[in-house]
């Protein structure tokens, strides 16, 4: 029977020069976003933004510098990840790339693949968004439907991706394809997709906050080259199974909430007294615990392993997190969400109010993901 592995991981003491420096970067650019925006963080989109970031060298920091990379540790990465995402910083359009779809092409992309996107993803330039749920399958990846079938000089898709993030402002999909209809797992194949490509269409979703970063994607005929596919023929499956760590594990899967914590701490020192201490102190250690256990996985994916159990368990975790802030927030203060009036307090917790049932969908549905943890101890 397999446990889980969340060894004792601390940040070198030469990563505090450089969280110093991405805190004075960004309390010079957020200064005039308002907290509500700020609390939208990696799922905001600001393409200018992502370009300071490249030119700043904190995208594709690990990756090689032949790619557009720095070849620095996780750990540096691990801390730039943390300030933007305590800070609200508008990630969102390059953040798919540099978490997780950059590393699947290191690992499994062609030479050719690599050189195409990498760099221009590393400056801050080129967006990626990945096509993996699909309508009426939701979090089991087994189900996808959406077919590559064999022609000429490549595939020709046809199907329906749903709920991609990006998908609006991304200039390439990875998409996860049906190539074989007979066979479940191994019938499945990665694919780099050009958006521009004739037969896609891109429909947005305007969830309960008025955004529309979800998106609807409609292939009809799409021709995709033999040179786009990811990997090889039937590797899908296991490939997803990689790239899915990356997007589980990091900071953003318990620091989606932050802003609402912060306003939280200070509305209560404004009120004096002890009121909320006891409820803030277990907020925090929830947290600390919840970052030592992702610092942890950041530790495995430095050394090139594949923390999946874990980095399913600090999702599943890191969502009731998250999704516990704004009832914490309203037992403490009395406080009613607002939208788009009120002052700080008010506007972030109806922003999350909003947004937070998703953060149990996204990345993986808690059903999915308590499977995947009970599989893995031998449960199931």
């Amino acid at each position: 029977m397999q446990t889980f592995r969340f060894d004792l991981c601390e940040l070198p003491e030469e990563t505090r020069g450089l969280r110093e420096e991405v805190r004075a970067f960004l309390d010079e650019e957020l200064k005039h976003i308002p907290a509500v925006t700020r609390a939208q963080t990696w799922s905001g989109h600001d393409a200018a933004f992502s370009a300071k970031m490249g030119a700043r060298g904190w995208i594709g920091m690990r990756w090689p510098k032949k790619y557009g990379g720095h070849e620095r540790s996780a750990f540096d990465r691990y801390v730039v990840l943390e300030e933007l995402l305590a800070a609200g910083a508008p990630v969102g359009a390059h953040w798919i790339g540099d978490r997780q779809s950059g590393p699947l092409l290191l690992n499994f992309g062609t030479e050719e693949q690599r050189q195409l996107v990498l760099p221009k993803v590393a400056k801050g330039e080129c967006f990626l968004c990945i096509g993996m749920s699909e309508p009426d399958s939701g979090s089991d990846l087994a189900a996808t439907r959406t077919k590559a079938e064999k022609v000429e000089g490549g595939y020709r898709v046809n199907g329906t991706k749903l709920w991609t993030s990006g998908a609006n402002e991304a200039h390439y999909m990875i998409a996860l394809l049906r190539t074989d209809p007979e066979k479940k797992h191994d019938g499945l194949t990665q694919f780099l997709i050009d958006l521009k490509s004739p037969g896609i269409t891109i429909r947005p979703i305007m969830d309960l906050a008025g955004n529309s970063h979800f998106n609807e994607v409609v292939f009809v005929d799409v021709f995709v080259p033999d040179s786009m596919l990811v990997g090889s023929e039937g590797s899908g499956w296991k490939q997803v199974g990689a790239e899915l760590a990356f997007e589980r594990s990091g900071p953003e899967r318990y620091l989606s909430s932050y802003l609402l914590m912060k306003e939280l701490i200070r509305e209560l020192a404004k009120r004096g007294g002890d009121e909320g201490a006891k409820e803030v102190g277990r907020l925090i250690a929830h947290l600390v615990t919840l970052r030592q256990m992702s610092l942890s996985v950041a530790g495995m994916l430095d050394q090139g392993e594949n923390p999946a159990l874990e980095a399913s368990v600090v999702k599943d975790l890191g969502a009731v997190f998250e999704q516990d802030m704004p009832v914490k927030a309203h037992e403490l203060l009395g406080a009613e969400p607002t939208i788009g009036s009120g002052d700080d307090l008010h506007q972030v917790l109806g922003y999350l109010t909003q947004t937070v049932p998703s953060f149990s969908l996204r990345g993986g549905t808690r059903e999915i993901l308590r499977g995947i943890i009970a599989r893995g101890l031998g449960l199931r």
